[in-house]
Formats: structure tokens, sequence, C-alpha cells
């Protein structure tokens, strides 16, 4: 697609318009133009320490969003390591540089042209003010999660604002997105016993973490992101990206071709957690 520096009277509104039709027509049309990038070769993943308890709480079939309140939710940092699959998870909102929505219909585009879906972890405040790509984001079978309201360092607050912060966006999903929205993750740390108890009070059963973080949100480059979630990723593993950085962007595809080198399948948190 030409770039709005070679067209000026191209508009920015067109440009990302024709990167959501991409991504939504990608979801049906295969793309037999475009061979999957060659998986990297590198030593065999290791063991990496854990954040939380590995195994969702019993009886939590995270079938849908969020029911009534309840006891403390339970953390989780991965899925059980005897499933193949490795949860790609992206966190979404204002919090990226410059957020540029470019970047985030690409990933978008390529999350759907590789067969690869996605958890995406947003902001509320910030999905509220962008309702549009909730619909790309959804259409390929991607899923949506909260990720707070603003997204403030969540352990630092008292419990009436992280529970603000978790309704706030909990809210957000269910106008927009009423099947969506039965994980939380908090924003700027861990989970805290404070935190688990505030998401359970929200109707939460699971707080989920991640075991996998390659720090793409220091701009390290897509080598540097593509080879830190190889040595890392393990059957089960839950893995924390971002949209926003174009390091990320382009080391996805590589990312997605080194998994299913390995013999994982790239897949939502619900196809590991459920």
């Amino acid at each position: 697609m030409a770039s709005s520096e070679e067209h000026p009277w191209l508009s920015r509104r067109v440009l990302l318009a024709g990167t959501a039709a991409t991504a939504l027509a990608a979801c049906s049309t295969p793309r037999p133009d475009r061979a999957p990038p060659a998986a990297d070769s590198g030593p065999p993943a290791q063991e990496t320490p854990v954040r939380s308890r590995p195994t969702t709480p019993p009886g939590d079939d995270s079938t849908g969003p969020p029911s009534r309140a309840g006891s403390p939710a339970v953390a989780v940092s991965h899925g059980p390591r005897d499933r193949r699959q490795v949860a790609l998870t992206f966190h979404l909102g204002p919090h990226q540089a410059g957020q540029d929505l470019a970047l985030a219909h690409q990933l978008l585009a390529d999350a759907a042209g590789l067969s690869a879906p996605i958890t995406v972890f947003a902001v509320g405040a910030w999905l509220a003010g962008h309702e549009e790509l909730v619909r790309v984001i959804l259409a390929c079978g991607n899923e949506l999660a909260n990720h707070t309201y603003t997204h403030p360092t969540l352990a630092m607050l008292p419990a009436d604002r992280i529970a603000a912060e978790i309704v706030g966006c909990r809210e957000v999903l269910a106008r927009l997105a009423p099947t969506q929205g039965r994980y939380f993750r908090p924003s700027g740390g861990d989970a805290t016993p404070l935190i688990l108890a505030e998401a359970g009070a929200a109707g939460y059963r699971t707080v989920v973490g991640f075991d996998v973080d390659p720090l793409d949100y220091t701009s390290p480059g897509a080598d540097a992101v593509v080879a830190r979630v190889r040595a890392g990723v393990l059957p089960g593993s839950i893995v924390s990206l971002h949209f926003g950085y174009p390091g990320t962007v382009r080391a996805f595809p590589r990312i997605v071709a080194n998994l299913r080198a390995a013999g994982l399948v790239p897949g939502r948190l619900h196809d590991i957690l459920a």
C-alpha cells in the first residue's frame, strides 16, 4: 500500500481503513503469495522462573465474561505444560509510545494472515475512544481482555481505586464486546493479594501474568524480541508483547514461525486455560 509520504493526498484515515480491510479480508482469504518466514535456528528453550500459580482454579471453565463477585481470583503465569499451545498476549492502550494505529492494524492483519490468533489486553479508557478497532480485533478469532481502565501502577493504589480500574475496563468491554473480557491482567506489575481480592470481587476468576517477557516495550529491535521469545518459550507459555512498537510488529511473523517449527501452536489464552 502506498504511504502518505508517497502520496500527500492520501489521508491517514484512508490508510487505516485500508489496513483494517486487509485484516478483515485475511480472515477468510488464503494468502498463497506470502510464504511463512523461516524459523530462526537457536538453542532449545530453557525453563524460566514462573511468577505465580501455574494452573487455573478448579471449576473455572472461563467460557465468558466475569460473573458475580466471589472469592479472590487466582493468578496464573502459564498454562499446563502438557499442552502444545502458546498464548501470544498483547497490551493495547495509551502507554505505548505514540500508539501508531497503523502498527496496530498491521499486526492484526499479520495475525489474521498467519492464522495466529492473539489475546489483546486493552486499556478501557483508550479502547472506548477507538471503538473501531474492536471489530477488527475480534473478526479473526482474537479475544479481548481487561488491562485496567487507565493503566496506572495498580499495586500502588488503595482498594477503592483498584476496584474502579478493574470495573471501569470491565464495563467498557461489556458494552463494546459483551462476549469478551473473561481475563484480567494488572498494569504496572504483578498481582498482589489486594489486586486478587478486588479482581475476585469484580467477578474475575483468573488474573493472568506471563512467563515470557521479551521486554519489547524497551524497543530492543526485532531480532532481540524474536530471540528472547525463542529462548524462553515452553509448552503452555504465556508471552507478553505490546502494540505500538515497530520492532514487535516486525518480529511477530518470525515468532509465529519459530513456535510452529518447535511443534507449538500459537493461540489465545482461552485455548490453553479453558
